[in-house]
Order: C-alpha cells, then structure tokens, then sequence
C-alpha cells in the first residue's frame, strides 16, 4: 500500500525510530524531501507559492492533514515559500507516521511555476 493511502498510527514513545534502511526504502516515495541524518533524524522540504496568500492556504490545508492524522508538522513561512520539518517527537527520531504525512502533503502540492 502507497504511503499516502496509509493512516499514521498512535506513537507514545513506545517504539523505536526507523533505521537508516527503513527510512532509504521509505524516502523513496517521496524523493522530493531531504533526509537530515543529525542529531534527530528528520524530513523537510520547501515549496514554493505565487504569494503569501498560497502558502498560508497551503499551510492551512496541511493543517487539515495533520489534525486528521493526528501527526503535526514544524511550519514556517516565509512571504511565498513554506518549510515542513517532520520527525516524530516522542521517539526524536523518524517513523513510518512521518514519511505518511510527507507523502499526503506531496499529494496536495501543486508546483506554481
């Protein structure tokens, strides 16, 4: 099953985060993030929008993913551009949860350009 057809599953802590291996199969759904291998292991990207309004509908319809997952994203804008950084907080690591999330918001995005 793709990722973005998949629902987040509860993470309180209990599990441990992905491995690189897991996170290299799963990165390649969503080829258009980064896989940051600091301290935390993260995912992030940034999109671009015609204007400050764009990126605040986009915002907000990430938000709608989200909340409905139940797995909440870093967001910042700047005027036409919006960075997520996705990486599960209770395990400070990546699980599947993250690369779902990022999969669902690729599927929202259209490229203004």
């Amino acid at each position: 099953m793709a990722l973005k057809e998949k629902k987040c599953k509860p993470c309180e802590g209990l599990t441990e985060p992905l491995t690189n291996e897991q996170e290299d199969t799963l990165k390649k759904e969503i080829p258009e993030w980064t896989l940051l291998r600091d301290t935390i292991h993260k995912l992030v990207r940034t999109f671009k929008f015609k204007d400050f309004n764009q990126g605040i509908a986009f915002i907000n319809a990430v938000a709608d993913i989200a909340e409905e997952e139940g797995h909440h994203p870093n967001m910042c804008i700047a005027w036409n551009k919006v960075t997520l950084e996705l990486f599960t907080h209770a395990i400070n690591g990546l699980s599947e949860n993250d690369f779902i999330i990022a999969s669902k918001v690729d599927n929202l995005y259209t490229n203004p350009d």
